[in-house]
């Protein structure tokens, strides 16, 4: 069993790894492969809408982020999303990457994959932003691990964060939920589900 966890942060050593670790030590202590892939210090472009991964089954923008991170996500129980709080909202190259990486993978099966988010702020905002984040998640019919409070983490720099006992409470919490979820899930994997498609409302005709 393998969990992808992406850094959207630019600081590799910031925050918002801080409180990844946290969650990934709670993982890998159940058994559970990690990966961290640090995506915050890429030039991630965004979506252009050019339809090229419908027909290519992939991004038309080979920048070695996202179709990359698309097929490690094919043989994945689990995405662990971290980022910073910019303006109450993820910051820029993680939305530019789970814009594309969501749409571009449609012919990857997410069903039942576990997904998690932690948040990193100075004070306030963090709901806000983890709002945003699970919507992709709920789109792709992926179970949402949830904790004993918010997903967060507070402070300007790691060692303020080490002084938040309650984040990293709640991160370690979190790291427990997802791992059984995770193994939950595995045990019953010839169960799930099948997903409908190709329905689409459209009032224009």
């Amino acid at each position: 069993m393998k969990v992808i966890s992406i850094n959207g942060s630019p600081h590799v050593d910031g925050c918002t790894a801080r409180a990844l670790s946290e969650v990934e030590s709670q993982l890998t202590a159940a058994g559970i492969e990690v990966e961290r892939i640090d995506v915050g210090v890429k030039p991630v472009r965004g979506c252009i809408a050019c339809l090229y991964c419908t027909t290519h089954g992939k991004c038309v923008f080979n920048d070695d982020v996202v179709n990359q991170v698309a097929s490690k996500l094919a043989d994945a129980d689990g995405l662990l999303i971290g980022s910073p709080v910019y303006y109450a909202g993820v910051n820029g190259q993680l939305r530019s990457f789970l814009d594309r990486l969501f749409y571009s993978s449609g012919s990857i099966n997410k069903a039942m994959k576990v997904g998690a988010v932690v948040l990193s702020s100075r004070r306030a905002g963090s709901t806000t932003a983890y709002d945003e984040i699970v919507k992709y998640f709920s789109i792709a019919s992926m179970p949402i691990a949830t904790s004993t409070y918010w997903n967060e983490v507070h402070g300007s720099k790691p060692e303020d964060v080490e002084k938040d006992l309650e984040g990293l409470q709640t991160m370690r919490n979190l790291g427990r939920n997802m791992a059984f979820l995770i193994k939950a899930i595995d045990t019953c994997r010839a169960e799930i589900p099948e997903q409908e498609r190709g329905a689409r409302t459209n009032f224009t005709k």
